[in-house]
């Protein structure tokens, strides 16, 4: 469990687990403790088979998080050989974690929070979310976010974010049109609907929906061809033979409409 109140962890009854930054004062930034609890809490959630999805969202406030906390003071590398991506430990692929994530964004989400986007499977945002990358602007390269981005954006859209930095904040309707986010909805509907979004995922057997999302995930660093083999090894050990994990009929008995986006 976190040991402060600066990330927080619930799990409700129907298996979704959430993830809540809770710095507000600090714009939700992420402290060296703070990045190893949330580490501690993708190996918790992967071993933790009550677990089938995950919200992470941060506390009302101005901001969803504006990355590492750059106020905090920091011992210098002596050995450039041993230095460490400091987003690694936000990253829940990274780190083995293959449960669903849905992430709620309000507010500014800039520079390091873009690791948690980066590595989430569904992103939706409230209607006063902006995004940014401020680096250039304080004379430092960008390159580990905005490269994890151009997996879902457009490499234009990334390099104009990344070279205007501070000068040019991406609204919630233009993240959506770029593809950082697939829905946008008012600030009091983003936990709900998170949570909702979360809770129709946890609901499907979720060696079907991890298994999904690894094969997804690991296919973006392999070729077509190993992509497709790894694939279908994946869907071999997901679907067992002769063993139906649901009854289908029941299932489509029980659908009484479709929800459209």
């Amino acid at each position: 469990m976190p040991s402060d109140d600066a990330l927080l962890y619930d799990q409700t009854d129907d298996h979704v687990a959430t993830v809540t930054l809770n710095r507000p004062e600090a714009l939700n930034a992420l402290s060296t403790r703070m990045r190893q609890e949330i580490k501690e809490i993708w190996s918790r959630i992967r071993q933790d088979d009550s677990v089938h999805a995950v919200v992470l969202r941060a506390a009302p406030g101005r901001a969803f998080s504006t990355g590492v906390d750059q106020l905090e003071p920091r011992t210098p590398a002596t050995n450039p050989w041993n230095f460490e991506d400091p987003g690694d430990s936000l990253c829940p692929k990274h780190n083995e974690c293959w449960k669903p994530l849905v992430t709620a964004v309000h507010g500014m989400a800039a520079g390091g929070a873009f690791y948690f986007l980066n590595e989430s499977d569904i992103v939706i945002c409230s209607e006063d979310a902006t995004f940014f990358d401020p680096h250039t602007t304080y004379g430092m390269t960008s390159a580990l976010e905005p490269i994890g981005m151009t997996y879902k954006m457009l490499l234009g859209d990334v390099l104009r974010m990344v070279l205007l930095g501070n000068d040019e904040r991406i609204n919630a309707h233009s993240a959506l049109r770029m593809g950082i986010v697939s829905e946008v909805v008012s600030h009091e509907e983003l936990w709900g609907r998170a949570h909702e979004i979360a809770a129709k995922i946890a609901s499907k057997p979720t060696a079907a929906t991890q298994g999904s999302v690894k094969a997804i995930w690991q296919s973006l660093d392999m070729g077509r061809a190993a992509a497709l083999g790894t694939g279908l090894k994946y869907c071999q050990i997901g679907n067992p033979l002769g063993i139906p994990q649901v009854d289908r009929k029941a299932v489509m008995a029980a659908v009484k409409k479709f929800d459209v986006r």
